[in-house]
């Protein structure tokens, strides 16, 4: 196994990639043990083109078809040589000193099998995507319109976002957020990845929840941050709300149902 560590990126003509290229690019160029490896689930003929200009700073991998986020990150570690893997949106800034930062804490601590950064909007402020539980009631109101409903349960919605998570220590959490999360592949690949039901959305939670039925730890640090170009596609668009439902259904029906 070599000192290699992998970012792993899927993409399906994101609107964000090359951005997130060029950041890349500029951070990481002059570090060899770094290498990105984009699954492509069918983007279209220009996209790819452009993509391939990229090369060899990055790996493309090419499917036909787009079978989902969880797949394509699983392809990319299943014959990994690396220890570890970034878990890498195509929306998401980060600097090298913070995927430095976040290497050392894995390597630290043998039980780790997963460390997460603290994720800020492009404003600076925090996105609070942790989760210590889940149920239908409060992940539907989140997609309430109404300030005045989020008002009313908003300290119920405060504990569910986690967001009174330590902001001067690290803290061992429950689920992360897969939008940028640094893995153990041979743990990652010992429990058999993502699992591919979900095409996206619950496949962090489901990945974290399993890495802790194996007695897996998942660290959260406030120190290291990243930036989340996020642009909550299921709030905005039919195709993929519709999407949502069928892997929170997915995911209901595997872990139990829990509605309030």
């Amino acid at each position: 196994m070599d000192n290699g560590i992998i970012i792993s990126i899927v993409t399906y003509n994101s609107r964000h990639i090359f951005e997130i290229l060029d950041n890349l690019v500029m951070e990481l160029k002059e570090d060899s043990r770094y290498s990105v490896h984009i699954y492509d689930n069918g983007s279209e003929a220009n996209y790819l083109e452009k993509m391939k200009t990229y090369e060899p700073f990055v790996t493309i991998h090419s499917a036909k078809d787009n079978l989902g986020f969880g797949y394509g990150h699983n392809k990319v570690f299943e014959k990994a040589n690396s220890k570890y893997g970034f878990i890498f949106n195509p929306d998401v800034l980060a600097t090298k000193e913070v995927l430095d930062n976040l290497v050392k804490m894995i390597q630290a601590d043998e039980n780790l099998a997963a460390v997460c950064p603290k994720v800020l909007n492009e404003d600076g402020t925090t996105q609070h995507l942790v989760r210590r539980k889940l149920d239908v009631f409060d992940y539907m109101l989140r997609f309430v319109p109404f300030k005045i409903v989020k008002r009313l349960f908003n300290k119920r919605l405060s504990y569910y976002e986690c967001r009174d998570l330590s902001e001067s220590e690290l803290t061992y959490i429950k689920m992360g957020s897969g939008c940028m999360m640094l893995i153990d592949i041979g743990k990652f690949n010992q429990i058999g990845g993502f699992d591919e039901r979900f095409f996206m959305y619950f496949e962090d939670n489901d990945l974290c929840l399993r890495f802790g039925e194996e007695g897996y730890k998942i660290l959260y640090t406030p120190f290291e941050t990243v930036v989340h170009l996020y642009e909550k596609g299921a709030h905005k668009s039919a195709k993929l709300f519709k999407v949502f439902i069928e892997s929170m259904i997915k995911f209901f029906n595997k872990w139990g149902w829990r509605f309030f």
